[in-house]
């Protein structure tokens, strides 16, 4: 059977992990926080010191890593010859997990197989939660080869898979359109919150209301949750949709297409960033509106 290593064990890669390991399979696994990866591996697994090494001993790797930066750096690093690209054996593959460009993600595909190694453009969404009971969604584009090793690694860890095409874009496309909506949409929901506290309606209520309305959102019901618990612990920070609207305007503004609704969210979002919000989870968005009493900690 192929061997599988997943490399960042954060509040996907950790549920991803999970799910392998759930469905049987040995799961190699390295994180820059060293005892993560020992904590994972006691429970049945195995740890390795290096991101290199861990790719010369696995047929399929999965990076879920925040960017293509790092994607980038774990690949090739200030010295190539010690990343991973390097250390991967012929003909196996790399899963990349991250929102990136899609032509960061095309140019990838070319990279790596110029030294014969095959690629998964992998983005995924849904949140640790279904991370972590395997029901999350993948959106994917690769060769028929690089399916034909990663496929059930893909299937085990999601419970949608989507193959959106026969080489690498058009999952990072898919992604970006998807984030365009789930920013909007976080921007949105913090913004009718506002007004609603600005009003002087209890939160609580307008909280149960909308969710049982026709405006409800998925997000709203998520994110608002965290500011009534005025819990803004980072499961999604400001920052990642700093980065992920940006990403949706690049790609438009490449094509020139207007995104005016996309344009206004990734604003607030930066004004946010700019207010010192930026590593709070991303319904801190709320924190920019002016005159409103927010939820404390009961």
């Amino acid at each position: 059977m192929p061997s599988v290593g997943l490399i960042g064990l954060g509040a996907m890669g950790s549920g991803m992990a999970q799910s392998l390991r759930r469905a049987g399979h040995l799961v190699h696994v390295f994180d820059i926080r060293s005892e993560v990866a020992q904590s994972f591996a006691a429970l049945g697994g195995q740890a390795h010191a290096s991101a290199a090494a861990l790719a010369g001993n696995c047929d399929v790797v999965i990076s879920v890593v925040v960017n293509a930066a790092q994607t980038e750096a774990l690949l090739f690093g200030d010295d190539s010859a010690k990343g991973c690209a390097a250390a991967m054996k012929p003909g196996s593959v790399f899963v990349m997990c991250s929102t990136v460009d899609p032509n960061w993600s095309v140019a990838m595909e070319a990279r790596l197989e110029a030294l014969g190694l095959l690629y998964v453009d992998a983005p995924i969404s849904g949140g640790a939660a279904k991370a972590a009971s395997g029901q999350m969604t993948m959106m994917t584009a690769a060769r028929p080869a690089a399916y034909a090793l990663a496929g059930p690694f893909l299937d085990a860890m999601a419970g949608k898979v989507y193959r959106l095409g026969p080489s690498a874009g058009a999952g990072s496309k898919v992604k970006i359109i998807n984030q365009l909506l789930a920013g909007v949409h976080i921007a949105a929901a913090a913004e009718a919150m506002a007004l609603g506290l600005r009003e002087g309606v209890a939160p609580q209520a307008l909280y149960e209301v909308i969710t049982h309305s026709a405006g409800n959102s998925w997000m709203f019901e998520n994110r608002m949750a965290h500011v009534l618990a005025a819990d803004y612990t980072p499961l999604s920070a400001v920052d990642i949709f700093v980065k992920d609207l940006g990403l949706v305007l690049d790609m438009a503004r490449a094509s020139k297409f207007p995104l005016p609704l996309s344009s206004t969210a990734h604003q607030m979002f930066m004004q946010a960033s700019t207010a010192g919000f930026a590593k709070e989870d991303d319904s801190a968005v709320i924190k920019i509106f002016p005159g409103i009493t927010l939820p404390v900690k009961a």
